[in-house]
Order: structure tokens, then sequence, then C-alpha cells
């Protein structure tokens, strides 16, 4: 079987074209040199329009329907006319729930243009860079990856999966009878890895097993992932993949208004449809492969486990899958945009993104097409995609919920350089570096002072026998480990398991970790902003660097006869790796951390009836509701469940007592157009 190995999840996205405008009158003296990227698409600009544009815009897409040819600007439109334009629509869509928020953040600003590809794009931009009433100009351009989309990976089908057992001293908690494959959970220095005399190291990993006495996951607690599509029927997924109730496939109708038409399980952003797809030709189940570590369904007796996937009686964290890729076809960055905000807007609280830009301090010789060096560089070049990570981070989750914003947590990448890729190295942004069983560097990993938290990842060519295949079998005839990270795969639209290594596995498990922990800080009613959340995770994580002395080696391309020998410094690794995930120590710490969430207040339409469970914010049970004003709304309780009827438009305020003694108090806000959730 032909050896799989991720190596990177990479982008290669285009080197943008920026221009920050600070007068709206036509600039006649000559513009700069603008240079074009290799790989942009041709008859394509992305533009952010000034403020001062908004009415005009918003006047153009109401009378189109969405669906434009122009702007309304008569500079603009002057020179759409001479490139042929024959579409101008948002970034991204409108969906009313979240409208204001969008503007606020000036996204309803980014437009697409789509025109004669015959034109010259390098003189568009020059023509539409002298526009004062443009304030950012950007190419567009598909995603590339990295990794060999055509490659095979070790693969076992849920059929040929069977009840093997593994004598470990560990005592695992959940009865998935291919959970002793996951040392990357509970590591007892056992593993049975293909060079047995490379380094393993009991206590090197997630720190699930701590953390699942207190914890197994929340259903509420949803985690994008942005990669391949997620296999939602995969019978090790299924009951932990989020469903948009009311839509279905194939209904060709937004239910729920939000933009995207049946949109039940995510949505595919390469080919701009609700279908989700995995069996493309050249998908890898990567995605599928990455959701796994989050959230496998836990103790149901088949395949593995998921750091978040539940057990115990209780469910797992939900997976939202963002389509980025679909077999050799990749999203746009515009699309990619659209899918971080999608996720805000849908309930998302985590980004798993094990995708980048590669670092600017890899090796050219190897093939590497040097990314940003900066985070200066970074936003000025992607200004597109630093205000959608922007968007994400600060309106995911809610002021009255268990986090207010939201996590964006990358792979670091896999050059084998010392520099974080970005976004992960963005300062908002949580950048993962992988480590090996021993607590050693990964061989391929990315570090350096970037870098926030360290991951099991895998490390195959440090593990793997020098010359030989990676399905290595003992004398029994049991597949030995890998020395990589083993989860969830499809392969040829065939569900199963596999192994897969990289950075890209390593992030996973950190946002398995997050899901996990906010899952422990819902049920403990526990509230935190985003800021206080990362810092938390790091606060806990353990420092390896004392493990980072004397040299480490491995072979590149180790299944090739003539692989290389590498010997790794690992003291230039110290201070560069961050510090390695511990899920207990998190969960530990939750009690004792962030605040105690509030009774939120209420904005609710005249004439409904809204129930919300006060039991979500509320740690004693609540015993007595009382409105100032019986004119403007009603309330019952029912055990925890709290029942309004609105009458008239108005404010009112809620008081409630608790069989504890306390009271809380909350403003009910009556008004025509409020949203249906009811809360602010």
């Amino acid at each position: 079987m032909k050896r799989y190995t991720i190596l990177a999840l990479t982008l290669l996205l285009c080197g943008a074209c920026v221009k920050d405008v600070e007068s709206n009158a036509p600039d006649t003296t000559p513009s700069t040199t603008i240079t074009i990227p290799e790989g942009a698409n041709q008859g394509e600009v992305i533009i952010k329009f000034s403020p001062e544009m908004e009415e005009i815009l918003d006047q153009t897409m109401t009378r189109s329907g969405g669906e434009a040819t122009r702007s309304g600007i008569p500079t603009t439109d002057e020179v759409l006319e001479t490139l042929g334009a024959y579409s101008f629509e948002r970034v991204f869509p409108i969906d009313p729930r979240n409208e204001e928020r969008t503007r606020e953040a000036g996204l309803h600003l980014w437009y697409i243009v789509r025109f004669d590809e015959g034109e010259d794009l390098q003189a568009a931009f020059e023509r539409l860079s002298r526009l004062g009433e443009v304030d950012k100009l950007q190419c567009n351009r598909p995603i590339a990856r990295a990794y060999n989309p055509t490659a095979e990976p070790h693969f076992i089908s849920c059929a040929e999966a069977d009840n093997r057992a593994m004598t470990r001293t560990t005592e695992w908690p959940f009865n998935d009878p291919e959970m002793y494959r996951q040392w990357c959970y509970i590591n007892d220095g056992t593993a049975n890895f293909a060079r047995e005399w490379a380094g393993v190291v009991a206590g090197c990993d997630a720190g699930c097993k701590e953390a699942w006495e207190l914890s197994t996951g929340d259903e509420e607690i949803i985690v994008a992932v942005m990669d391949e599509a997620v296999m939602w029927s995969h019978p090790d997924l299924a009951a932990n993949i989020w469903i948009n109730e009311g839509e279905e496939l194939f209904a060709g109708e937004d239910a729920d208004g939000n933009g995207y038409v049946d949109d039940k399980y995510g949505y595919n952003f390469v080919r701009n449809t609700a279908i989700t797809s995995w069996t493309s030709n050249g998908s890898t189940g990567h995605g599928t492969h990455v959701a796994g570590t989050i959230a496998a369904v836990n103790d149901n007796g088949i395949g593995v486990a998921g750091i978040a996937g539940g057990g115990k009686g209780n469910g797992g964290v939900k997976i939202m899958t963002l389509q980025l890729f679909d077999g050799m076809n990749s999203a746009s960055l515009a699309m990619e945009a659209r899918a971080m905000k999608y996720a805000a807007d849908n309930g998302a609280v985590i980004l798993q993104c094990s995708w980048g830009y590669h670092s600017a301090k890899s090796n050219p010789i190897m093939g590497y097409v040097l990314g940003p060096a900066t985070e200066e560089q970074w936003a000025a070049t992607y200004p597109l995609e630093k205000e959608a990570l922007d968007y994400f981070i600060h309106n995911a989750g809610s002021p009255n919920g268990v986090i207010d914003g939201g996590l964006a947590i990358f792979a670091s990448g896999n050059e084998y350089a010392a520099q974080s890729s970005f976004p992960a190295a963005y300062s908002k942004c949580i950048s993962v570096a992988a480590v090996a069983a021993d607590y050693t560097p990964a061989s391929y990993t990315n570090y350096g002072s970037e870098v926030l938290l360290s991951a099991p990842g895998g490390d195959m060519e440090y593990y793997g026998i020098v010359g030989m295949e990676d399905d290595i079998y003992d004398n029994n005839g049991i597949l030995k480990e890998q020395g990589a990270i083993y989860s969830t795969l499809v392969l040829n639209g065939v569900a199963g398991y596999g192994y897969y290594e990289g950075t890209s596995m390593a992030c996973p498990h950190v946002s398995g970790v997050a899901a996990l922990a906010l899952s422990y800080a819902k049920q403990q009613h526990r509230h935190f902003t985003w800021e206080e959340f990362r810092d938390l995770m790091y606060s806990t994580a353990r420092d390896i660097d004392s493990y980072f002395v004397g040299e480490k080696l491995f072979y590149m391309h180790h299944t090739s006869p003539g692989a290389t020998p590498v010997k790794m410094d690992l003291e230039q690794y110290k201070g560069k790796m961050g510090r390695l995930v511990d899920a207990g120590a998190l969960l530990k710490s939750i009690d004792a951390s962030g605040r105690d969430m509030r009774l939120p207040n209420l904005y609710l339409a005249p004439q409904t009836t809204t129930t919300i469970d006060l039991g979500d914010y509320l740690t004693s049970t609540a015993t007595a509701a009382e409105v100032n004003n019986l004119n403007i709304a009603t309330v019952t309780l029912s055990g925890n469940m709290l029942t309004i009827t609105t009458i008239a438009e108005g404010q009112t305020a809620l008081t409630i007592g608790c069989e504890d003694g306390s009271e809380h108090h909350s403003t009910i806000t009556v008004r025509k157009g409020a949203n249906d959730n009811g809360v602010l």
C-alpha cells in the first residue's frame, strides 16, 4: 500500500493589490505600478468601496435584486463599461439576522466584479486604483493545496475494522475498539510503533484522561471544519454532525433566510452549493479525518473516539462542514472569506483550519512559494481574509453564552521552517505546531515565536523504517501503529479509518480540547471572552522546552531507499513551540476563571410567544418570574423553562427568583422587526 503523508495543507493565495484611498476625489496623478501575481483569476477583481458609497450601492443592489452588472457609481461604472463587466455582486450574501453587525464591520462594502477575461488585469487594477471611491483592491484566485491529492493512504473500511484488542496498561474510558491506536489522547508509553527504537514517552498526549472525568462534550458547542467536506453520513460521525434545522437538501429553498439555499449540514464554497462532496476525483478524506479527532462519536462500540465526541450519556460537540476543497478544485479567496462569516453567523464558536500560506522562512529549493513574513504584510496583502477572520473572532458566540467571540485555530505549517505560516501567525489566531510521541518537535513542523500551542501530530519520518512502506505488521498480522494520528476517514466514498500526520493533525487536537473545555464551561455556567479563553488555554498548557536537548535523527522521504538522514538541533526549538495543550489542566481551571453567565436582555416582536431555558444561564433552579408592565409582556415559569408572551411595543423589567435566594434581572424589549431568537 502506498504511503500517504500530509506534509502540509497550505494555500498559495494570490498576492493582493491594495491601495488605501483617503479622498473620494478622482486621482489624476500617475498610479504606482501594481504587480499581479501568478495564478490570479483573469477577468475578476475584488473591490472594497469607501463608506460614503454605501447608499448608492444599496440602491443598486435593491433595484437589481442582488444581481447587477454595474455599481451605480458613475466613475466606477465608466471603468466597468470599458472592461466589459457582466457581474457585480456583494462578496457576502445578505443575512437579515446579521446584516446590522455585517455593516458595522464594513463587510457589506466588499464586491466582486467579473469582466471580459481578455482584458488586461494589470491595466484594470491600474484604472480602478485611481478611483477615489475605491478603498481597497484585491485579486481573486483559487486556493492551492501543497499536498498530493492523488496519493493513497492506508485505509481500513468500517467493514474491515474488527474488535481487535491490544494489551495495554491503560484502561480506556470508552468502548470504541480502535481507540488503542489513539496514543495522542492517552499515551502510556507502550505504543507499538514500527521503528520501536525511536522515542515514546508516557504522558506526551493531549491530556484527555483527566478531562473526560469532567466532561465529554456538549451538543450546543459547534466547530466549523474548513477543509475538504466532512462525510456527514460516516457511522462514527453522523450523530455529532451539525444540522441546520428547517433546511433540506435539494429543496431549492433558503428556509432560514441566511442567504444560502439548502444548507442542511454546511456549505460547499468551492462549487457554491449546499451539496458537499467527498467522492470527487482527488478527494483525500482529510476533512473527515480532522473531524474525527474533534468529535468522532464516543462509547458507540465502533471505531475510534473523538476528544469532544460525547459519551457517558452525553452527546458530543457538533461539526459544521465548510468545504474549501472539492477533489482537485479549490475555493477562491472570496469564498474562503464567505465561509468564515458563515461560521460566525450560523453558531460556530471554533474555526478549525488545517491550511495556510507557506512560511516566509520555507526553503524555496524544496519548491515552496514563500508566504507573508509579517502580520503587517499579511494584512496589507490579504485584507479581505483579515476582515473576515476579525468578523468571526469578534462576532461568533454571544455576550450571554459561554464565549463572547470565536477561536480561530490554525496549523502552523509543515515546511520544516523556523516561522509559523499565516494566517496562523496572526496575533488573534492560535497557531499550532506538532510534536511526536516523545515531546520532541515533529520533523516537519513549522515553529517560531508566533506558535502558541503544540499538540500530537505524528512523525512518520522519525518512526518509520527506512526504505519500507508504512504498512508494517507484527507477527500476529496486526497493523502496527505508524507514529501518526489515527482517525475517521473516507476513501472513494467508503467510510473507514486511517493514519495521517502533520500540523494538520495537531490542529484538530487543539480544536477538540477547546470544544471540550467550552462544553465544560457551559455546564458550569461560566462565561469568557475569546481572549480570556485563548490565554487560559496557553497558561494551562505544559512547558515542553526541557525536552529540547541534544539532537533528533529522522529520515526525510524515509520510504525511499535513498532517504536522507537529518539531525535536528533541538535547542533551536526552545521558546518556539508554544506549550503542549493539556485538556485536563484546562478543564480543571474553568471553575476559577471567567465569570458567571448572566440572564440576557430579550428583544422580541409584538404578539409572539418565546420560550427560553433559564438553565443555560443560571446555576440555581428558577422558582419565580415576574415583569413590571403586564401591558408589554407576560411570563410563565415551568421548572427552568420561561415562556414570554409579548403584547405591545415597549420595554419592561424581568425579575427571576431562584432556589438559592438569588435574584436575576434583565429587560424585555418589544419592537417590530425583532429577531425570533429573542436574545440581544
